[in-house]
C-alpha cells in the first residue's frame, strides 16, 4: 500500500519509490530514491532547470510513496510500476507486449508455443521482434525434437505416424526422456548450441553402443540440423562471450534502442525497441530506463552488458541483474578492441532504424501540412471495392499505424449491395465500418447528458484506443466518390474524421468543400504514403475477391465430369465466362477451349444435356 502526503517534508529519509498523480488521480510519474525526502524536494524548487520537469510539475496534484528495505528493492518496484502504468512522463519501453514470446508450458509433457501474454506458469523466452523468424524457429524445434502439438493427449495422432511426435499419449516415451528434449530446447534459446551438440553426441554413441541404430541415426540427423542452423545464421566471435550490446539513437519523438545478443561467442539476434518519453532526457537516462524495463524474470540475463556510455546507477543495476542470473553480471563501456567494435555496430544499426522511422514520421508530418490536418495522421485507413460485373463483390479496410501496415486492424467484407454499383458498395462498406464509432459516440452523448443531471456522479468515459478511430480515411476515387463518403460521415455525425479521395490517373487528392484537387509533388514522402495505403487496400480487396472466385470455381458442377480437372475447369470458365454459357455451348465450341480434346468435350456436352435427352 502507498501512503499519500501533502508535502515532500512529510517523506521519510529512507529508500523507496514516489508516485506523482494529476488532478484526475492518473499516475503521471514514478521514481525511486535511496532518500525519498531529498529526491522529491528537488521537484519543488523555484527554478526547475529541465523542461521535462517543468511540464511534469505543471500537471502535478498529489504524491504517494512506498518505502522499501533497500534501494535495489526500490529499483525493482519502480520498473514494475512503470511497466504496469506506463506514466506519461516516464521514459518507458513502448509496446513491449506486441512482441511474441516463446513459451514452454508447465505440463508433464510440455509443449512449445508462441504467445504474447506472460503468465505465472511455464518458461518464457523473448520477446522477439521478428515474428516470421520465431515461427520458423519454433517449427524447426518442434520437428527436430518431436515435441507434441496436440491440445489433449487423447491418442496417437498423425504427427506420431509420420515421426514428428514421440506420442507421449501412447506411452511411447517416458516423462524423463521427454524432458531431456525440453532441456535441449531451453539450451537452444540460451544460445548454448555447442552444449546441445556435445550432449547429443554422447547420446548417439551410447545408442550405437547399445545397438539402438535407429535411435542413433535420429540423433545424428538432429546434430546435423543444429550445425546447419549455426553455420547459416551466426557470426563467430570469442567462444566464451555471453553478452548483450545496447545502443540508442534519437528520433524527434522518441529513442530507438537496439539490442544485439551474443551467446557462446555467436551473434544470434538483433532486436529494436522504442522508448517513449525520451524527449529532453540524456542518453544515459534512456539506457538506464531501458535496462530496468527490458530485463526481468522471463528473460535471459547475459554475463556482460556493453553500453555506449556510463550510467548513473550501474552498480545497483548490476546487483539486481546478478540476483536474477544467479552469478555476477557486469555492465561495461568498452574503450577498444572487439567489444568497442560491437558497440559501434549496434550504434550503426540503431541509426539505420532511426532513419527509417524518421522517414515514416516525416511522411506523416508532410501529409499533415499538405492536407491541413489538425492532428498527425498516425492512424490512416484505406478502403476499396473489388468485383466482376457486380458478382462476388467484396470490400476491404486496411489500416496504417505510424506509416506502416497494421494488419491487426485489417478487415474484409462480403458486400450485400447488388451490382455493378461501386458507389453504393463503397457507401455500404463505410457504413458497416463506421457503425461502431457512431454507436460509441452516441453512448458518450447519453452519458454526458446523464452526468449533467447527476453532477455528484464521477463516472468517466473510456476513450477509444489508438487504432479504433482513424486520423484520416483514404478512398480510391475522385470528387464523386468523396461526396458520397462525406454524406456517410455527416449521417453518422463523424465529420470530425478527415477524409480524402485519391484519384489514380493523375494522383490528385480531393478534399471536402473544395472544387480543386491538391497535387503533392511526385517525389514527396506524403504522396508515397497515400499511394501505399491506396495500393494496399486494393491488393487486400483483390486477394479476397480472387479467393472467393477460386472457391466458387472449386464448387462448380464441372468437378463431376470425367476428364475435367482443375486446369480444364479454369480454361472453360475463362473461355465462356460463366457456367450457363458452357451449358449452352455446342461440342465444336467446347473443343475450341484451350487444353480440351474430343473425348473431354463430349463428356462436358453430354453431362449438361443428359437431363434433356432423358
Amino acid at each position: 500500500m502507498s501512503t499519500k502526503v501533502n508535502s515532500p517534508d512529510e517523506l521519510p529519509r529512507k529508500p523507496g519509490i514516489y508516485i506523482m498523480k494529476d488532478k484526475n488521480e492518473e499516475i503521471i510519474y514514478v521514481g525511486k530514491s535511496k532518500s525519498l525526502r531529498s529526491r522529491v524536494r528537488s521537484y519543488f524548487q523555484k527554478n526547475l532547470d529541465r523542461p521535462k520537469t517543468q511540464v511534469l510539475m505543471s500537471h502535478f496534484n498529489s504524491l504517494e510513496y512506498i518505502v522499501t528495505n533497500t534501494e535495489k528493492e526500490a529499483l525493482i518496484l519502480e520498473a514494475n510500476l512503470i511497466k504496469k502504468h506506463r506514466p506519461r512522463y516516464n521514459i518507458s519501453l513502448k509496446d513491449d507486449k506486441r512482441y511474441p514470446y516463446v513459451k514452454i508450458t508447465d505440463e508433464d509433457f510440455p509443449k512449445i508455443v508462441i504467445t504474447r501474454d506472460i503468465g505465472k506458469k511455464g518458461s518464457y523466452y523473448g520477446p522477439f521482434t521478428d515474428v516470421t523468424a520465431v515461427r520458423q524457429t519454433v517449427k524447426f524445434l518442434k520437428q527436430l525434437f518431436r515435441i507434441r502439438t496436440c491440445k489433449r493427449m487423447d491418442g496417437p495422432c498423425l504427427n506420431s505416424q509420420i515421426d514428428l511426435c514421440y506420442a507421449p499419449c501412447n506411452g511411447s516415451i517416458s516423462k524423463e526422456e521427454y524432458h531431456e528434449h525440453i532441456k535441449k530446447i531451453d539450451l537452444f534459446f540460451q544460445g548454448k548450441y555447442n552444449k546441445i551438440i556435445k550432449d547429443l553426441e554422447s547420446e548417439m554413441k551410447e545408442a550405437a553402443k547399445n545397438q539402438e541404430f535407429e535411435k542413433a541415426a535420429v540423433i545424428r540427423d538432429q546434430i546435423s540440423s543444429i550445425e546447419e542452423v549455426m553455420n547459416k545464421q551466426f557470426v563467430e566471435l570469442n567462444n566464451e562471450l555471453d553478452q548483450d550490446i545496447i545502443a540508442i539513437s534519437y528520433t524527434t519523438q522518441n529513442a530507438v534502442v537496439v539490442v544485439m545478443n551474443i551467446r557462446n561467442g555467436k551473434i544470434i539476434g538483433k532486436d529494436d525497441f522504442l522508448m517513449d518519453g525520451s524527449q529532453h532526457t540524456t542518453s544515459d537516462e534512456v539506457i538506464s530506463a531501458f535496462i530496468k524495463q527490458f530485463y526481468g524474470i522471463n528473460r535471459h540475463i547475459p554475463k556482460e552488458i556493453l553500453i555506449e556510455e556510463d550510467i548513473h546507477d550501474d552498480k545497483l543495476i548490476e546487483e539486481w541483474l546478478s540476483d536474477l542470473r544467479g552469478n555476477k553480471v557486469s555492465i561495461k563501456v568498452p574503450q577498444k578492441g572487439n567489444k568497442l567494435r560491437l558497440v559501434r555496430m549496434a550504434s550503426k544499426n540503431a541509426d539505420i532504424i532511426k532513419n527509417q522511422k524518421q522517414k515514416m514520421e516525416n511522411s506523416m508530418i508532410e501529409l499533415k501540412k499538405y492536407l491541413k490536418l489538425e492532428k498527425l495522421p498516425r492512424v490512416i485507413e484505406g478502403y476499396d471495392i473489388s468485383n466482376i460485373s457486380g458478382k462476388l463483390a467484396v470490400g476491404s479496410k486496411v489500416s496504417f499505424l505510424d506509416g506502416k501496415p497494421n494488419k491487426k486492424q485489417y478487415k474484409k467484407f462480403k458486400m450485400n449491395t447488388p451490382g455493378p454499383n461501386d458507389f453504393a458498395m463503397m457507401k455500404e462498406l463505410l457504413e458497416r465500418r463506421l457503425m461502431p464509432l457512431k454507436e460509441h459516440y452516441a453512448k458518450i452523448r447519453i452519458n454526458e447528458e446523464h452526468l449533467k443531471k447527476n453532477e455528484a456522479e464521477t463516472e468517466r468515459i473510456v476513450p477509444l484506443k489508438l487504432g479504433e478511430e482513424p486520423n484520416l480515411i483514404v478512398i480510391d476515387g475522385g470528387k464523386g466518390q468523396l461526396g458520397m463518403a462525406v454524406d456517410v460521415l455527416k449521417e453518422y455525425k463523424l465529420t470530425h474524421i478527415p477524409i480524402i479521395g485519391l484519384a489514380k490517373e493523375f494522383e490528385e487528392i480531393y478534399i471536402p468543400n473544395s472544387s480543386f484537387p491538391i497535387r503533392i509533388p511526385q517525389d514527396n514522402e506524403a504522396l508515397h504514403l497515400l499511394q501505399q495505403v491506396r495500393d494496399e487496400s486494393h491488393r487486400f480487396a483483390v486477394t479476397y475477391h480472387r479467393k472467393l472466385r477460386s472457391k466458387k470455381i472449386e464448387e462448380s458442377p464441372l468437378d463431376n465430369i470425367v476428364g475435367i480437372g482443375k486446369k480444364r475447369k479454369i480454361e472453360l470458365l475463362r473461355h465462356f465466362g460463366d457456367l450457363e454459357s458452357i451449358k449452352n455451348a455446342s461440342i465444336d465450341e467446347i473443343k475450341e477451349v484451350n487444353g480440351m480434346n474430343e473425348k473431354a468435350a463430349n463428356n462436358v456436352y453430354e453431362y449438361f444435356h443428359k437431363e434433356t435427352n432423358d
